[in-house]
């Protein structure tokens, strides 16, 4: 039986997937200290990061924008740091977070036609600049975790010389 052709939407599920899956796999094996840990100038840490595409990424564009949740949108507040986790925050919860919010994601990808325009779109934060349909902002959400990725690649292999193809 000939194997049918994936959909445009499981080809990016696909693709925005194996970016997710980079990002928690060069974490793997790090201890709560080094996930902590500033490696670069900026000063962010992986933990920051990861919480960044939990809330800015995943949440943000997956609920608020493109399901225009309610909630999401209310509790959006500007003057949270998202790169930054407070030292009594456990490294697992971060971790947990980015995999709810996947999760949550995953239902309003799995609902909402790639055509589809954004539910809510945030007023002036981008000035003139615009994604247009749900597909827009899943690429941009591919492009952004893949980026991330890359970054946290070039963290760990400051912390331990670790490399995300080479993970021993």
């Amino acid at each position: 039986m000939p194997r049918t052709a994936p959909t445009e939407t499981e080809v990016l599920l696909d693709a925005l997937n194996d970016q997710r899956r980079h990002v928690l796999g060069i974490l793997e094996r790090l201890g709560e200290k080094d996930l902590r840990r500033p490696v670069l100038p900026s000063g962010w840490s992986c933990l920051g990061l990861v919480r960044h595409l939990a809330l800015d990424v995943e949440r943000f564009w997956f609920r608020a924008v493109i399901a225009g949740d309610p909630a999401v949108i209310d509790a959006l507040d500007p003057s949270d740091d998202a790169w930054q986790v407070d030292v009594d925050v456990p490294a697992e919860e971060i971790l947990a977070l980015y995999r709810r919010e996947i999760e949550a994601a995953d239902a309003v990808l799995g609902t909402t036609p790639l055509d589809a325009p954004p539910a809510w779109w945030p007023g002036d934060l981008f000035g003139d600049w615009r994604l247009h349909t749900t597909r827009e902002v899943v690429m941009h959400v591919i492009t952004e975790t893949a980026c991330h990725a890359g970054h946290l690649d070039a963290a760990r292999e400051l912390i331990d010389g670790r490399t995300w193809l080479v993970l021993t």
